[in-house]
């Protein structure tokens, strides 16, 4: 949620400001603001306005900002007050000398208002993070760093924040607690970001600053603090991807880009990852008597990794005989989960910063349990708080919707089952082996489904007009039938339901009928006969069938209105397969209806609040 970026060097802030909040547009996208000290009379010149960066852009242009060479600059994904220029980052104390930026939820802003409200102070925004500014100013005597401390000892909930005053024109404050934010170190010149893309043209060298710490940045100079003011030595990292990583490079959409991007990533996964006869897992953190002891597993996770996480539980049960529970993260803790030292909690996360999936983490440790998690993001609040964590390396994921992390996600499940059916023995070497070598095979049938994708372009073309649509799966793939529905409703706005294909008689059926798309999703498997007694009946009622079929699959012609192939392959990784058409054809569909496909609206990449 949110987007934020920060500045102190030589050069001049501004462009650099505006080019990283277009890199983290992805994260929020409904206002935007930037906040320089103008190097003329060194005085703060602020500029905001509703909408995308763009109309930054277009308002700098008509009301260009002085030289400067220090700033905070922000994109916001609207919590507390509406999107408007009003409650839209930075915002200023009373006096107009101190500016902030904030990403995440101050949960006691009311009761500091009203103390605030009664010493005077004006506020003219809607927003929680308003009360932030204020409280600084009502702390500062001449030394601002004091006074940020002595405001977070006040604050309640989750915050990543940036400050700048005029009475400090070279120094840039930064602070977080459950919200990231990162330090980026260039030579004269110094960044905070919410996350790497927005300084990657700038540095690789990166601090990920840790929760209840502060950084105090300046042109030459890096101070992180801990909040009870202790001076701690950050660990420096090395960025290894590319700026390409975060250029559509020819692409229409990110979101295509990231598509077409999954038979690398993939292949790279299974090289690193599957060495001989078994499964490296780097950085599992258990040893093989650990992961024999594990008696239960519990999969933690939000939206897409959620599905991601219903798959895994097939996966992990058929193989090992290791009983596993999924539950949506911010259910968890909420249940009282019963879990000890013998669960296996798995907690899924693309950025590593999702709220929800972090404090069902922290339950589950409380209760005794061990954790690993899969995530994308090196240096995450996710990593640092498991017991082990499994990089799905899939490099940056710019497109709000998920598609190459989803399959990453999926692709470590399977290897994490084949680990954990070795170690329980309840996997014979031979089928372990024909397990093996079809996963092998899933970079190269990615391929062929791309290079074949002008099908499912006209699938998407021919069925665009459906106002809705409803995904049915079977088995392993009820959860591609969800994951399905999820990306058509995100980027298109479509209203799509997925629906295990039993179910549909008890309830499901009575929105059956000709201006409804049913996408059945029905490669071989020992449910496909099942599926297409549904799919008879959904003709019954005249509702408009889209088939994805294994190849070869002649059967399914007579049933469906339009077929979709995808390559044999070993059953349990039809949901591997599945999943590429299933983005296509959103994708497509949306592309059709003139949606916006990378910034959906009301949605944001990175969920960092509950």
């Amino acid at each position: 949620m949110c987007g934020i970026i920060g500045y102190v060097g030589g050069r001049q802030a501004p462009p650099i400001l505006l080019e990283g909040l277009k890199k983290l547009e992805y994260r929020g996208y409904d206002s935007s603001g930037i906040g320089i000290i103008s190097r003329r009379d060194g005085k703060i010149v602020l500029q905001k306005t509703k909408g995308k960066i763009q109309d930054l852009q277009d308002l700098i242009r008509s009301h260009p900002l002085p030289e400067s060479t220090i700033g905070i600059s922000h994109t916001r994904w609207a919590t507390h007050g509406v999107p408007n220029k009003v409650n839209a980052h930075p915002h200023a104390d009373c006096t107009g000398k101190i500016l902030l930026v904030h990403n995440g939820i101050i949960e006691n802003f009311e009761e500091l208002k009203r103390e605030l409200r009664r010493k005077g102070h004006t506020f003219s925004s809607g927003t929680d993070t308003e009360v932030i500014v204020h409280l600084i100013e009502e702390y500062y005597r001449k030394d601002l760093l004091a006074a940020v401390r002595k405001a977070i000892a006040r604050l309640k909930g989750a915050f990543a924040f940036g400050v700048i005053s005029s009475d400090y024109p070279e120094t840039l404050i930064a602070a977080r607690v459950g919200s990231p934010l990162i330090i980026g170190l260039g030579k004269g010149e110094n960044f905070i970001a919410s996350d790497v893309p927005a300084i990657l043209e700038y540095t690789k060298r990166i601090i990920y600053l840790k929760d209840e710490q502060i950084a105090l940045v300046q042109k030459d100079k890096v101070q992180v603090l801990t909040f009870a003011g202790r001076l701690v030595q950050p660990k420096i990292d090395k960025v290894t991807f590319k700026v390409d990583a975060v250029r559509k490079q020819g692409y229409a959409h990110f979101m295509l880009k990231e598509i077409h991007e999954q038979p690398q990533v993939l292949r790279e996964m299974l090289h690193k990852r599957l060495r001989g006869n078994a499964a490296y897992l780097e950085g599992l953190g258990l040893n093989d008597n650990r992961l024999r002891a594990v008696r239960h597993v519990v999969i933690v996770a939000c939206g897409t990794a959620y599905h991601a996480g219903m798959v895994g539980k097939y996966v992990i049960e058929s193989l090992s005989s290791v009983p596993v529970s999924v539950d949506v993260s911010s259910e968890f803790r909420y249940r009282n989960p019963i879990v000890d030292r013998n669960t296996l909690v798995m907690a899924i996360s693309q950025s590593g910063e999702t709220a929800d999936t972090l404090a069902a983490v922290r339950e589950a440790k409380a209760k005794g349990a061990r954790v690993v998690s899969i995530c994308n993001v090196l240096g995450s609040s996710l990593a640092r708080e498991s017991d082990g964590v499994l990089y799905t390396y899939a490099g940056p994921e710019i497109g709000v919707a998920s598609t190459k992390a989803y399959t990453a996600q999926l692709c470590m499940l399977y290897l994490l089952a084949m680990k954990l059916a070795a170690v329980h023995k309840g996997l014979p070497r031979q089928k372990f082996l024909a397990l093996r070598h079809h996963l092998g095979e899933i970079p190269l049938l990615y391929e062929g489904i791309l290079k074949n994708k002008n099908t499912i372009v006209a699938v998407a073309k021919a069925n665009s007009h459906f106002g809705c649509f409803l995904f049915l799966g079977r088995n392993i793939n009820y959860p591609s039938a969800l994951e399905g529905a999820l990306k058509l409703k995100e980027i298109s706005y479509i209203p799509a339901e997925g629906y295990a294909a039993g179910e549909m008689k008890h309830g499901p059926i009575a929105l059956i009928d000709e201006y409804r798309a049913v996408v059945c999703v029905a490669p071989q498997s020992p449910t496909y006969e099942k599926m297409i007694s549904n799919m008879q009946e959904i003709r019954a009622r005249k509702g408009k069938i889209i088939a994805i079929a294994t190849e070869g699959d002649k059967t399914i012609v007579r049933h469906a209105h339009q077929t979709i192939y995808v390559p044999a392959t070993h059953e349990l990784l039809t949901p591997l397969v599945v999943a590429l058409p299933l983005q296509l054809l959103a994708y497509y569909i949306a592309v059709r209806l003139g949606c916006d496909v990378d910034q959906p609206r009301n949605l944001a990449k990175s969920v960092t609040v509950e």
